[in-house]
């Protein structure tokens, strides 16, 4: 059964990575007059996209953008964020720093977080915004999936930063993966076999980037983690409970699954799944009172709609300004698929979307 399971998923990363390496070798969209260059902010490897200078020598915008791909797939210098990165920096005239952070199965958790983190605080600073021409008011932190995960993590840390004199002014998070609490969600249930991101493939991206092992997979799968006799997880099911968190439209007719007897043993060997660090949607109330102004895009046809959709309302209930931009028509990692062969109307609606708020609010 495991065997079948890790073949299973072995197919699916085998696939994604030959699309990733054909888009590649895709041609960019054109932007002469975007700067493309390769820095190091603080061991991290980061590329960064900059428009022309203008003649009254403004400062610009910024964006911290931070790629998709399970924790271990994709590249900053892959065409597929090349491409929304330049188009990021010419629609909203910013500089846009794409971070590289290093990859499953060169590293776990928390690795990926420390990588977004240094490179995001080195930026931050006050000498090196200047060196880039940047408006210290206006920088916002940014990414997909498992890179809104780790943008959503790293905001969360930089509003507890006492030390910090720049602090992001809006976050914007594209279909994040934000919990492995509860794998059972509406979403979940609804999408479990949805193609991009099945379920399985989800949990077991969350098996390697916790450096776990996927004989637990199925006890993942079923709540045993987080099941009623799991002491270590009690307190959490209020900030999860997705039943006062999502809308009707999501509920639908799903019923919660909340095992009475689990598994503790999983979360002794897995500490990671509840630390917040990986797991932004556990975050106390005092910490999301803390954050900035957000954008949260989710769609429908997505296992991680109801972890989007759930961060926002406990934002908003946290007193922030919360944007929740959904998409009834849209799946997962549509946003980056803007370019012939796939140049999905999805890609470009969602895209569209993302940059106009940006716009108006950075």
């Amino acid at each position: 059964c495991h065997l079948i399971h890790y073949l299973k998923l072995s197919h699916h990363l085998i696939v994604l990575n030959y699309l990733i390496c054909t888009f590649d070798k895709l041609k960019s969209v054109s932007s002469e007059d975007i700067k493309i260059t390769d820095a190091v902010f603080d061991g991290v490897e980061v590329r960064v996209f900059e428009p022309p200078a203008e003649g009254d020598e403004s400062l610009k915008r910024s964006v911290v953008y931070i790629h998709g791909g399970g924790w271990a797939l994709a590249s900053a210098r892959t065409s597929l964020y090349n491409n929304l990165c330049r188009i990021m920096a010419e629609s909203l005239n910013a500089v846009v720093v794409s971070v590289e952070y290093r990859l499953v199965p060169e590293v776990c958790f928390p690795e990926q977080y420390y990588d977004a983190l240094r490179a995001t605080k080195h930026f931050l600073q006050p000498d090196v915004l200047a060196e880039y021409s940047v408006d210290p008011s206006r920088i916002a932190i940014s990414g997909d999936s498992a890179g809104g995960n780790l943008a959503a993590a790293v905001c969360q840390q930089l509003s507890k930063d006492e030390d910090l004199t720049v602090r992001p002014k809006l976050q914007a998070l594209i279909y994040p993966v934000l919990q492995a609490f509860d794998f059972n969600t509406p979403s979940y249930q609804q999408n479990m076999n949805m193609p991009v991101l099945p379920r399985y493939v989800m949990v077991n991206y969350w098996i390697d980037y916790i450096n776990g092992n996927y004989d637990l997979a199925h006890e993942l799968l079923v709540n045993n983690h987080t099941a009623l006799n799991v002491g270590q997880a009690l307190s959490f099911h209020a900030r999860l409970n997705w039943t006062s968190l999502l809308p009707p439209s999501f509920k639908k007719s799903y019923k919660p699954v909340v095992q009475t007897t689990g598994t503790a043993a999983i979360v002794e060997r897995l500490p990671a799944l509840l630390d917040v660090r990986a797991v932004p949607l556990l975050a106390d109330d005092a910490t999301l009172a803390r954050q900035p102004r957000t954008y949260v895009l989710t769609c429908e046809n997505d296992v991680l709609r109801d972890d989007g959709a759930m961060y926002a309302k406990r934002l908003e209930r946290a007193g922030v300004p919360v944007t929740l931009d959904h998409f009834h028509d849209c799946f997962h990692g549509c946003m980056i698929f803007t370019v012939w062969p796939t140049d999905f109307s999805a890609g470009v609606q969602t895209r569209d979307s993302y940059i106009k708020w940006l716009d108006e609010n950075l």
